[in-house]
């Protein structure tokens, strides 16, 4: 079992910047990929940007330029730095983690709004 654990979301005006943090525990090292999704009601839950614990990244068109993530394999982080943000990117963003053995994690979720 791995657990995660999120911080960093809150309220900031468009064109300010926010960083998530998520820490993983448990079982770990088991750990592939790890990211962070978002959600708006009434809508799917969308890929944000990823990292392979090789160091492979992902980004979705709209973030791309804009969101950098991070990952430190030793310490089981994932850093999302969010700049020029956009009444868009107002959802609530959940950290991910997929295990080798094929078993995917979520956090509990953390809200970001931007106000216009």
């Amino acid at each position: 079992q791995v657990q995660l654990a999120e911080s960093g979301g809150g309220l900031v005006q468009a064109g300010g910047s926010l960083t998530l943090t998520c820490t993983a525990s448990g079982s770990a090292a088991d750990i592939d990929d790890m990211g962070w999704y978002r959600q708006v009601p009434g809508q799917e839950r969308e890929l944000v940007a990823s990292s392979s614990s090789g160091g492979v990244t992902y980004y979705a068109d709209s973030v791309r330029d804009r969101f950098t993530i991070f990952r430190d394999n030793a310490k089981n982080i994932v850093i999302m730095q969010m700049n020029s943000l956009e009444f868009e990117d107002t959802a609530v963003y959940y950290c991910n983690a997929n295990s080798r053995g094929g078993w995917h994690y979520w956090g509990q979720g953390t809200q970001v709004t931007v106000s216009s």
